[in-house]
């Protein structure tokens, strides 16, 4: 069975999580709490040698970090990544975005805010983070003007990818008001079936 190395609060890891959930493939959390060193043991650092979670196992013992990654592994063959090559790209192009553009400004405030509880000693560079977090809402709100998803005519890869810090882009200090394409986007997400939440 698969086995998924995670920290249940981060949105990389919930991004695999929610994608095992869509397909029905069986897996078996295995929590690392990254808060108290976990992602740093030998016996960790064996599986990974970056030191990050998530980290899918596979069957035959096969280790693959990097969530969008993952992602990608998971979804081939399945109508969660496209089958047209320019589509395909273009998924890529949105999970590049999103670790490049997006992750880095609003999971970040994210983690210090929400998850570390260190917005204080963190105020700067939070106050930073936070135009270059709403310029990336801001392409995501232009883009999904008049489409329903970010690839194509159906929910992919990319859509997950980017899923997982925006709907909880709020628990970072994020503002999503004014953001109603985005918005919208985020229901139908949330409305696909076999859809999960973070805490679940």
């Amino acid at each position: 069975m698969l086995q998924l190395h995670e920290m249940a609060d981060s949105g990389n890891c919930y991004k695999v999580r929610l994608l095992l959930n869509l397909l029905d493939r069986p897996y078996e959390r295995k929590p690392v709490d990254i808060l108290k060193g976990e992602s740093r043991t030998s016996e960790f650092l064996a599986l990974n040698p970056n030191g990050r979670v998530p980290l899918l196992v596979l069957d035959d013992g096969r280790t693959l970090p990097e969530s969008n990654a993952i992602l990608w592994y998971l979804a081939d063959g399945s109508p969660w990544l496209p089958t047209d090559a320019f589509e395909r790209a273009q998924v890529l192009q949105w999970m590049f975005f999103e670790q490049y553009s997006h992750e880095p400004f609003i999971a970040t405030n994210r983690f210090w805010i929400h998850i570390q509880g260190s917005a204080d000693a963190n105020a700067e560079k939070i106050a930073a983070n936070h135009p270059r977090g709403l310029a990336a809402l801001g392409v995501m709100e232009t883009h999904l003007a008049g489409r329903e998803w970010f690839v194509g005519s159906a929910c992919s890869i990319a859509d997950i990818a980017l899923y997982a810090y925006t709907h909880v882009a709020h628990q970072g200090g994020f503002d999503l008001a004014p953001f109603a394409a985005l918005r919208g986007w985020l229901e139908r997400v949330a409305a696909q079936p076999r859809h999960i939440p973070i805490t679940a």
